[in-house]
């Protein structure tokens, strides 16, 4: 490990989906206890930009980096994704869910994170959903399984957090207790990028705004996945 604050570093990233360009030499540098608020049109490259984050779509060009993370672990192997899909198995139960999530998921350890391991039973009581702990996944309702994809945030530590539109699906109470966990996260001196189009109140909130040079050339991104 590097004994430095963490800071998460973009630089001159270029990403192609589908053989178009969807946008290049795109740079941004985040600190840690801040979150990096991605704004733009639907298709302008959000989803792209994180889930390039979280190595899921390769780079064309560019670099990213984690100060002050594992050296010897790439920088999305210290992030989690928490994109539009749930990520859960229907015919496991909610816990044996949550039990795969924390034993595949490795935790990534940095002097300057303080977030802490929380036990699945803990992290589905915390997120209202402890009653539906052994019933199979495929009952849960949408808001449910929500809560239940972004409990895989708590159970293992990783500094930097990619998430896009977190709020989608659910109810106020549920926002209300989201941003909450978020800011916890960002006071532990962890990382957020999140994309969305709704207004998140977030402590040290950065905006990063996508806009395209020519915005008749755009098409929908949701065609890109």
């Amino acid at each position: 490990m590097r004994s430095s604050l963490l800071k998460l570093i973009a630089e001159n990233l270029t990403i192609d989906r589908g053989g178009r360009r969807v946008f290049q030499d795109l740079s941004f540098s985040l600190s840690q206890g801040s979150a990096l608020v991605v704004t733009g049109a639907n298709g302008i490259g959000k989803s792209s930009l994180l889930r390039t984050l979280a190595g899921l779509v390769p780079l064309a060009a560019g670099t990213i980096r984690l100060e002050g993370g594992e050296t010897d672990r790439l920088p999305q192997e210290q992030a989690h994704y928490f994109g539009h899909q749930d990520a859960v198995k229907p015919a496991l139960s909610v816990l044996e869910n949550l039990r795969f999530w924390q034993n595949f998921a490795a935790a990534s350890v940095c002097e300057d994170f303080t977030g802490s391991t929380l036990s699945p039973s803990l992290v589905l009581e915390t997120l209202g959903i402890g009653h539906t702990a052994h019933l199979p996944a495929a009952y849960l309702s949408a808001g449910q399984r929500r809560r239940l994809s972004l409990s895989r945030l708590l159970v293992t530590p990783r500094p930097v957090w990619l998430m896009d539109e977190p709020t989608s699906a659910l109810d106020k109470t549920s926002e209300q207790q989201l941003l909450g966990i978020m800011n916890d996260h960002l006071a532990s001196g962890g990382l957020i990028v999140t994309a969305t189009h709704t207004e998140l109140v977030l402590d040290r909130v950065e905006t990063l705004h996508l806009q395209a040079a020519d915005p008749a050339e755009q098409a929908p991104e949701e065609a890109l996945l």
